[in-house]
């Protein structure tokens, strides 16, 4: 049964494409950044919000060099900042490479056949969604917890920011700190909900790359549907070309924020592990911490395991051609199959400047590393 129109693969990240729209990350259309109105109001946003919380932060740490635990309490937020920032950076960076990307999305290759192969994909988009709807609603959590803790967990008598940082005023007084208080719970929650769109967008991409092996998988299953064998086997092998040019693109836009995430996830696991043991338990500064850092494990699983995935997918390709009937055609066609399934044989895999792959390897590596940070932090603590 054929498909009887075209297969939108962006309409599942619609919602994820709106935010990023509305905080300024992504232009209209097909475009890239450009000097217009939608460029100022990006630059206007991000000057609020980015120079002021890396700046007072970053002072506030000459100032409690000596003190390991306001150190540490600087640090983890300080560093997703400058994470996010790097985010900012390389997504505005190659914005062409990813409006290409959108664009090779509408390439009649990578149209499912059939109502079949649209259900045979249609799990992989479905879980992309749960995860995007899990994620936000754990940074909402979190971002909450944050925002409220210095109000429901008063220890003294003086006003408390929810972020360890120096202003050039006393924010202790009326209205300074609560203009400051809502300064940072704005940018704090535009830092976040920009870290969640850019995560999971990159998510996305991984999607659609381990779908479309599904369906070259399924093609080449099929290849003796039809009159033609020579014409669907060129059909799958020209599919595979571009799904290898997709993913190439995908790893270039990604690979530089992949590398600094890995590297700032795994001290900021490592240091929220730490601010954990010495909040007291059950408040709402602890019931942040632990939404924060199952967030950001969310976050470094989620990379490996979408990744993971691509590896996964297309080592089957080469199993796939296996399946179809081969024997029962010419041998020209299959000195084609055989080269194909040569070439094939290799898998995909994603990488962050080929030093880190995406894979469940690394996600455990990257656990392991953040342990022994927290060990070590507990041992210069005591």
């Amino acid at each position: 049964m054929e498909v009887q129109k075209k297969f939108c693969w962006k309409i599942t990240i619609q919602p994820n494409i709106l935010v990023l729209q509305t905080f300024g990350f992504w232009p209209k259309d097909y475009e890239a950044f450009k000097l217009n109105f939608y460029a100022v109001r990006t630059i206007i946003l991000v000057i609020i919000f980015f120079p002021v919380a890396l700046l007072t932060q970053a002072t506030n740490l000459f100032f409690v060099l000596d003190d390991l635990i306001a150190l540490t309490g600087t640090i983890y937020m300080l560093l997703i900042e400058i994470l996010c920032a790097f985010k900012i950076y390389y997504l505005s960076k190659h914005m062409s490479i990813v409006k290409t990307l959108m664009r090779m999305l509408n390439d009649d290759l990578f149209q499912p056949r059939d109502v079949n192969q649209v259900a045979l994909v249609q799990p992989n988009l479905d879980l992309w969604k749960t995860t995007y709807i899990v994620f936000m609603i754990m940074a909402l959590g979190g971002n909450l917890f944050w925002a409220a803790f210095p109000l429901l967990d008063k220890a003294n008598e003086e006003n408390r920011l929810p972020s360890l940082a120096w202003y050039p005023y006393n924010t202790n007084v009326s209205p300074f700190y609560e203009i400051t208080y809502t300064h940072q719970v704005l940018t704090y929650t535009y830092i976040c909900f920009t870290h969640i769109n850019i995560d999971t967008f990159i998510a996305a991409l991984n999607t659609y790359i381990y779908s479309q092996f599904d369906i070259l998988c399924d093609n080449l299953r099929k290849l003796h549907f039809g009159d033609n064998v020579k014409a669907n086997l060129v059909k799958c092998i020209k599919h595979h070309w571009l799904i290898l040019r997709f993913a190439e693109k995908t790893n270039r836009f990604f690979e530089s924020i992949i590398m600094i995430q890995f590297l700032i996830s795994v001290i900021i696991m490592g240091v929220t592990l730490f601010q954990i043991t010495i909040v007291v338990p059950f408040s709402t500064e602890f019931l942040f911490l632990i939404s924060y850092g199952v967030a950001i494990v969310t976050q470094i699983f989620m990379y490996c395991w979408f990744g993971n995935e691509v590896q996964v997918k297309s080592n089957n390709v080469s199993f796939a051609i296996y399946e179809s009937k081969w024997p029962d055609f010419s041998k020209k066609i299959q000195k084609h199959i055989w080269f194909f399934m040569t070439r094939s044989q290799t898998p995909l895999r994603m990488s962050a400047l080929n030093v880190f792959y995406l894979s469940l390897e690394s996600f455990m590596a990257i656990l392991k590393t953040s342990w022994s940070y927290f060990a070590l932090l507990q041992q210069v603590n005591s």
